[in-house]
């Protein structure tokens, strides 16, 4: 009998994710610990989630408090705005040619992010948001462009040519 219902559930979603991630990794180039490929990193967290999520599902079914409240209602605006949120952020941070949407580079694309995200929660600040972003700007700036040497577009295109 299922003893917490909510252990239970998060371990199913752990294992189907962790599984989705190894079988996506299958079709990259794995390799193995001495010589890694690109896939081996996403194969072993898959792995290790799916083995974490089975082992929170088990323990769900037999072990829990003995009034486990029962999972709630799905929130569906929070998940909605923050699902949306990725996608703007990927979409604005290289464009999408196919709709001509050009690229925003990756400034616009975190104010985006922020903005979106925000409204997923009770209270939207707009100086909150602003400060945030632009904190968030900076880092990535930092840490993807100029330690990491990462190339992307930082700006819009329609600016910088």
């Amino acid at each position: 009998m299922l003893k917490n219902q909510k252990d239970f559930f998060s371990g199913v979603v752990f294992t189907a994710i962790g599984v989705a991630f190894a079988l996506g990794a299958k079709t990259y180039q794995v390799g193995d610990a001495a010589r890694m490929g690109p896939g081996y990193f996403p194969l072993m967290l898959g792995i290790i989630l799916a083995l974490m999520g089975i082992v929170i599902t088990i323990s769900a079914l037999l072990s829990g408090p003995p009034d486990s409240a029962p999972v709630g209602k799905w929130a569906w605006k929070p998940l909605s705005f923050v699902l949306m949120a990725n996608v703007a952020f990927g979409a604005l941070l290289v464009g999408v040619p196919s709709l001509g949407i050009p690229g925003f580079g990756l400034v616009v694309a975190i104010f985006a992010l922020v903005a979106i995200a925000s409204l997923a929660g009770d209270q939207f600040i707009v100086k909150e948001v602003l400060i945030l972003s632009a904190i968030l700007s900076v880092g990535s700036y930092l840490a993807f462009i100029k330690l990491l040497a990462l190339q992307f577009p930082v700006w819009p295109s329609f600016i910088t040519g």
